[in-house]
């Protein structure tokens, strides 16, 4: 066994995941500490947000916000060329929405900061993923 640094799959399929649970994580309390401003709760109360949140609009959310949660599972399953890609496009989509979908308070301004690090190095990792796979075997 060769004891040098080096990303191999598996630890490759390792580090996806963690960093889309880290993900998850940043997104859950985000919208959680967000619900501690009495303003914008206020505002969801009375149904007098900027946009009108309707079962459709929940759904689509829904799906987006449950991008980082099928990852977690789906980085350390998936074959090299489709995890690959999976994981760039899923990283991608989910930058925009936190990014397009964000807000400017400061607590999400700094969780939306360390959501963009790690979904982009989660593009990063997948772009730069080698293309050899390595066979492992078990004693």
């Amino acid at each position: 066994m060769n004891s040098e640094k080096k990303t191999d799959k598996t630890d490759l399929k390792v580090l996806l995941s963690t960093l889309w649970i880290v993900v998850m994580f940043n997104m859950l309390f985000a919208d959680v500490l967000t619900l501690y401003i009495s303003e914008l709760l206020q505002e969801i109360l009375t149904e007098s947000t900027p946009v009108q949140i309707t079962q459709e609009l929940m759904l689509v959310m829904a799906i987006i916000i449950e991008i980082p949660i099928v990852m977690i599972f789906l980085s350390r399953v998936l074959k090299y060329k489709a995890n690959r890609w999976v994981n760039i496009i899923a990283g991608v989509i989910t930058i925009l929405f936190v990014v397009g979908g964000g807000s400017l308070v400061l607590h999400y301004i700094f969780f939306a900061t360390i959501e963009v690090v790690c979904l982009s190095l989660i593009i990063w990792y997948a772009w730069k993923w080698p293309t050899h796979e390595r066979v492992e075997v078990t004693p």
